[in-house]
């Protein structure tokens, strides 16, 4: 299988969010593939072949812990990598990448030297704002102080996977750690698969994986739901925005919203190309 190694949500190198993408591979066993994620050792991979139809593409993310059925990063840095194996003499290319029983519509376009890309997610589902004595055990298994809360509801908002999303100061921002070893349990209960620790003001986020040893850098499956929770509580009414992550690791990175008169949201940003391989 050749490989692409690309940064997403970055204009150059060694920033952004990396990612692996395996050009073939999406009928092999999942044990395989789960085992070629963690050799890479990249929070996310994926694995894309093109179907019958031109522009339809069939796709497989893995974590280093699972398969998801979507995802953000993954789908945006493949849209990249997939016009320039497949379609590098067009400026812009429409795709339908099929990922479980989900079609998502992505676009990428020739800038500079790569590409950029952008998926549509489409429009949010929320859930219900969770109550202080529901909120109260979270901010404690974050590592956070009531002061550290910034004065909105937590709550679950989903674009293809649900999200707690926890609005915070700059300073919780900053000190947010997941110290709970039963944090994806209690995240099922509230009906969530992971936690955005969401700065509103600065819109600026954070993410984990459930145990709390790996920071994400760029989350594009959260910032849909994250733009969309701005917009619920009335802190954004542009159509187009941009969301950061990955300042607190070392590798700052942008997230472009845009929503459209049908209320879809759009998640985008450039890609940037790192380097080429093939597996033994």
């Amino acid at each position: 299988m050749d490989f692409r190694h690309v940064d997403v949500f970055a204009d150059r190198a060694y920033s952004g969010n990396g990612l692996i993408v395996f050009f073939g591979g999406i009928e092999r066993a999942s044990e395989e593939l789960q085992a070629i994620t963690a050799e890479m050792r990249q929070f996310e991979s994926i694995f894309i072949s093109e179907s019958g139809d031109q522009g339809r593409v069939s796709a497989r993310v893995f974590t280093v812990e699972e398969e998801l059925d979507f995802a953000g990063h993954p789908i945006i840095g493949a849209a990249a990598a997939a016009h320039e194996r497949w379609a590098s003499d067009e400026i812009e290319r429409s795709w339908t990448f099929l990922v479980g029983d989900r079609e998502i519509e992505v676009t990428s376009r020739g800038e500079g030297s790569f590409y950029s890309a952008r998926m549509n997610q489409g429009p949010a589902a929320f859930g219900a704002g969770l109550d202080d004595s529901s909120a109260a055990p979270f901010l404690s298994m974050l590592g956070l102080d009531p002061a550290a809360r910034y004065d909105l509801p937590m709550q679950v908002v989903s674009t293809g996977l649900p999200y707690l999303i926890v609005p915070v100061t700059r300073a919780g921002l900053e000190t947010a750690r997941i110290s709970a070893d039963d944090f994806e349990s209690r995240l099922l209960e509230v009906g969530a698969k992971f936690v955005y620790v969401f700065d509103p003001e600065a819109r600026e986020g954070r993410t984990w994986d459930n145990s709390g040893d790996v920071e994400d850098i760029a989350t594009g499956s959260a910032a849909g739901p994250a733009a969309a929770y701005l917009r619920e509580h009335g802190l954004e009414e542009r159509s187009s925005f941009s969301i950061r992550q990955g300042r607190l690791v070392g590798r700052p990175s942008t997230m472009v919203v845009d929503i459209a008169e049908n209320a879809d949201i759009w998640i985008g940003g450039p890609v940037a190309p790192v380097a080429s391989g093939a597996l033994e």
